[in-house]
């Protein structure tokens, strides 16, 4: 199959993938406007309604910016070079995984809240775990910004 032959199937896959992404990330959008809702209408712990659904909108902006990630990367031609490539995961990787690290700090500190509220201190070392893996993640992050950099 010759170049332009894998960049057409390329493009088509990309442009398929960016659209199921962008409509999770609606279908996630649309579940926590339905679950705020339900929430207030049956009167739950508000606290609780609004907890999760912060926890829901963080996995929404992170399908949310998976489809913007793969729209831009792999809609366009198929480039040769590793400086490209490099260049072009420097721009895109740090926001893809600083959302992610929102997302697991988030959920590491709803975590924390809720075992605390419930009286469970015995299960902490799963909402720390969490919160250990993302400060490696963020650590491996950097690392990665470091060595990668263009200026040395």
């Amino acid at each position: 199959m010759n170049n332009s032959g894998a960049s057409l199937i390329r493009n088509i896959f990309a442009k398929i993938l960016t659209l199921i992404f962008f409509g999770l990330a609606v279908v996630i959008v649309f579940s926590l406007l339905s679950n705020i809702a339900e929430g207030v209408l049956n009167q739950k712990n508000l606290t609780e309604v609004l907890l999760s659904s912060i926890n829901t909108g963080i996995i929404a902006l992170a399908v949310f910016e998976l489809a913007l990630i793969i729209n831009k990367e792999y809609s366009g031609p198929i480039e040769d070079g590793v400086k490209d490539a490099v260049s072009s995961l420097r721009q895109t990787l740090p926001r893809f995984i600083g959302t992610v690290c929102v997302a697991l700090s988030l959920e590491g500190l709803i975590m924390v809240i809720k075992y605390s509220q419930l009286d469970l201190a015995g299960n902490l070392y799963y909402p720390v775990a969490i919160i250990i893996s993302t400060a490696f993640l963020l650590s491996a992050l950097g690392l990665f910004v470091y060595l990668t950099d263009i200026k040395k």
